[in-house]
């Protein structure tokens, strides 16, 4: 978890979802925050939610515009959340310090002008790189493979409706 990691460094943790998590806020000392206020009050945003209807292009122009001179954005979730072309303006504008982008809106491709931006870190979607998520995905596409092999629906199927139309439940 980012905020556990966050605040082994010290530091003050705020974090904005649809409903706050007070078990979090007691065991780690976070802090719940409007989206608004944690842009206004953040050294670092880091990103961690699902691409949706609801969250695309949640970080754009008016988002940007609210956070630090100093700040740093931070997006290792999904590359719609925040739109490439209004964080490039910030950037050249100096409206934050920089960002850090293992997804991007177009995937695989990246931005041209981030590219060539030096406030800019851009990584290939590798974030989940772990030891452990690997090892973590690798029982997960095994367990799918025995369910199916033995005629039960696998988790986290993909089409599901191929499965039904195949007359299987």
């Amino acid at each position: 978890m980012a905020a556990r990691r966050a605040k082994g460094f010290g530091m003050k943790v705020l974090y904005n979802k649809r409903e706050r998590d007070e078990n979090a806020e007691a065991e780690l000392g976070i802090q719940f925050a409007e989206l608004e206020t944690l842009l206004s009050n953040s050294d670092f945003v880091s990103l961690h939610i699902p691409l949706t209807a609801e969250t695309k292009h949640l970080i754009s122009g008016p988002e940007l515009s609210k956070m630090k001179p100093s700040a740093f954005l931070i997006n290792t979730a999904r590359g719609g959340i925040v739109d490439e072309h209004a964080l490039v303006g910030a950037l050249k504008s100096g409206k934050i310090a920089g960002a850090a982008l293992d997804v991007h809106e177009n995937e695989p491709e990246m931005n041209p002008e981030l590219l060539l931006m030096e406030n800019v870190i851009l990584t290939p979607h590798v974030a989940s790189a772990t030891i452990e998520a690997r090892e973590k995905m690798t029982e997960l596409a095994i367990d799918a493979i025995v369910k199916a092999l033995k005629g039960e629906k696998p988790e986290n199927l993909v089409n599901p409706e191929l499965w039904e139309a195949k007359g299987r439940k």
